[in-house]
């Protein structure tokens, strides 16, 4: 009998045909004249049954060799079965062995974490780091729909910059040909540039902060996507990230129900995320903080408990805008209203996940802005094609941008940023 090459994800649509699967052995079990493999080929899991009477001797006798992550091809019937992984199962004819895997260090037994990030290029295979992933495949998918069916422009900005967009403080420096250069923060102020010509554009791609932190929200290295809109205000763009972030849950939920039972997620909870999020001030933020026997100062930027304390008031994510301007970007237009405030907005996911979204209003006045670079300390020469902007059809213009990790972390309902990434970059973590 022929067979149909296929996957796992597709076995559906293969019921009472012989199939051939390839991938590799995530399990095995043996009884009496009958043995159990499971396998994954990255779409999936399926449990293959092996008869004694129904293969040839060495295909049955493979049970005293074959181990944990050997590649294998496996040819054979699929059967409904709904007590197998998936509803379906293989009745196995044969078996080709590509490789017989060495023993693997990752056995079903507890690990410490350091000796799993230690061996992260395998441990992403184990079936909660792998649901993990795609999951993060999908928040990015839904990233890039949202934005390409609302005209927005795709626009790359450079990894190597001459300029800060953060501040200088935590800039990882290179040498560029004898001069210095810095890994990116953040795409943005190229992204003005791209909003300028297009009207609507996001970047998307790896940033880089050289902060010293060791908590479980920070990493070296991680992606943003971000939006920047011409002819957009404050009010606007708190808008635009609201539509964003349901739709990226929306998706999740239509397409990873799979992964997100896996990882025992309450999808209750994201169930809830609906359009309009509440917004509140800084200053509202810092009283309820207050009422709640925080000791906070007002001024001071959020940290972690004080993030967390905020969003477990609310069951959607909750926009905080109108901070202190001197804790906020050089770039930041302040409000008319109260100059001491910058037209801000961060974005707190619930669940104590914190910060998910960070953007604002830009100053779209060139002495303004000149004046904030100088009172900032800010090489002026760096920044001329930046101050450009604003000489030639200067218009008022909003973005944000959306980390993807702390994203992933709080859809799936993980505690540690470290495992949203394939391969994560800390102050102590460059390697794998």
């Amino acid at each position: 009998m022929n067979s149909t090459q296929v996957t796992i994800s597709n076995l559906s649509e293969h019921i009472e045909q012989s199939v051939t699967l390839n991938g590799w052995v995530y399990n095995k079990r043996t009884s009496g004249k009958i043995w159990f493999l499971l396998l994954r080929d990255g779409t999936g899991l399926t449990q293959c049954v092996i008869v004694k009477s129904e293969v040839d001797p060495e295909i049955f006798e493979l049970k005293n060799t074959i181990t944990q992550e050997s590649s294998v091809s496996i040819t054979g019937i699929v059967r409904e079965d709904e007590r197998s992984v998936g509803g379906f199962e293989i009745g196995v004819e044969s078996i080709e062995i590509h490789q017989i895997a060495a023993e693997y260090p990752i056995s079903p037994k507890e690990h410490g974490t350091d000796f799993l990030m230690n061996n992260r290029h395998l441990w992403m295979r184990s079936s909660k780091q792998h649901a993990i992933l795609r999951i993060r495949h999908h928040v990015i998918k839904a990233c890039r729909d949202f934005f390409d069916k609302n005209g927005f422009i795709l626009m790359d900005s450079p990894i190597l910059t001459a300029n800060a967009a953060e501040g200088t403080t935590s800039l990882f420096e290179v040498d560029y040909f004898k001069r210095s250069a810095y890994l990116t923060q953040s795409g943005q102020l190229y992204g003005e540039a791209g909003a300028m010509a297009f009207g609507k554009i996001y970047c998307f791609g790896p940033t880089f902060r050289a902060e010293k932190s060791k908590t479980r929200r920070h990493l070296t290295e991680f992606w943003m996507v971000e939006p920047e809109i011409a002819y957009c205000d404050l009010d606007e763009d708190m808008t635009w990230a609201e539509k964003f972030v349901e739709h990226i849950v929306a998706h999740c939920l239509e397409h990873c129900r799979t992964e997100l039972n896996i990882l025992e997620r309450d999808v209750s909870r994201l169930e809830k995320i609906k359009t309009p999020f509440p917004r509140i001030t800084y200053g509202e933020a810092a009283a309820l903080l207050k009422e709640k026997g925080v000791d906070f100062k007002y001024g001071s930027d959020f940290g972690g408990t004080d993030e967390t304390v905020i969003s477990e008031e609310f069951d959607s994510p909750v926009m905080i805008h109108r901070w202190p301007a001197e804790i906020k970007a050089f770039y930041m237009k302040r409000d008319e209203e109260n100059p001491d405030l910058a037209l801000g907005i961060d974005m707190l996911a619930p669940e104590g996940y914190g910060e998910i979204i960070g953007g604002g209003q830009r100053e779209d006045d060139h002495d303004i802005l000149a004046s904030k670079i100088k009172e900032h300390g800010l090489p002026m020469d760096v920044f001329g094609w930046y101050l450009d902007l604003r000489k030639y059809g200067s218009v008022p213009h909003a973005g944000f941008g959306l980390g993807i990790e702390r994203t992933v972390a709080w859809i799936c309902g993980i505690r540690h940023i470290r495992q949203t990434i394939p391969f994560p970059r800390t102050l102590s973590r460059l390697e794998p």
